[in-house]
């Protein structure tokens, strides 16, 4: 997620605070994530700088015509902004942060295996006691391009103790000319 999307979420978060509708507009924004990720055409719709972008926010408020004045602003701003393609990670990031305030911490772990079910409530166990939190909930993502180890993301702060990063570490200390002999 990118900064400008965090930044329209926290916007968002603040205004469906002050009119008492966050709980609303957080089921909405869930709605929003899951509609735009299960969707391959509206991706590339929003996506595509061929489709103008008129046409993307009356393809939008078609797609969600219950939508709340709130999301219909966002929808509105992004536009204005040619930031449409963002839209996802901007409900993304909404939901997040909704979490946050309401004391839940969220955390994602990249492995190259699935979890293990004992090693998902260590690592639930290491999380909350890093945060502080006691409501801590673990997204496992399967990439086997890590090779082995894992990657821990809590917030901004990532723990990376994977073996592809090590082999990385690895391969740029042999680039370094420290090793070679000064003969």
């Amino acid at each position: 997620m990118g900064r400008a999307a965090v930044r329209y979420a926290k916007a968002i978060l603040n205004l469906a605070k002050e009119q008492n509708i966050a709980d609303t507009i957080f089921a909405e924004m869930q709605n929003i994530q899951k509609t735009i990720s299960d969707s391959k055409e509206l991706r590339n719709l929003l996506d595509s700088p061929l489709v103008k972008v008129e046409v993307k926010v009356k393809s939008l408020k078609a797609v969600f015509s219950n939508a709340s004045n709130i999301a219909q602003g966002l929808f509105n701003s992004l536009a204005t902004n040619k930031r449409l393609s963002i839209l996802d990670d901007v409900a993304l990031s909404f939901v997040s942060l909704y979490k946050q305030d309401k004391g839940a911490q969220e955390a994602t772990v990249k492995t190259a295996v699935p979890l293990s079910q004992e090693l998902e409530i260590q690592i639930l166990n290491k999380v909350k006691e890093l945060t502080g939190k006691t409501e801590v909930s673990l997204e496992n993502i399967v990439d086997p391009a890590i090779i082995g180890g894992f990657v821990l993301r809590v917030g901004d702060l990532q723990y990376n103790a994977s073996v592809a990063s090590q082999l990385s570490n690895l391969k740029r200390s042999f680039n370094d000319d420290s090793f070679v002999s000064k003969m």
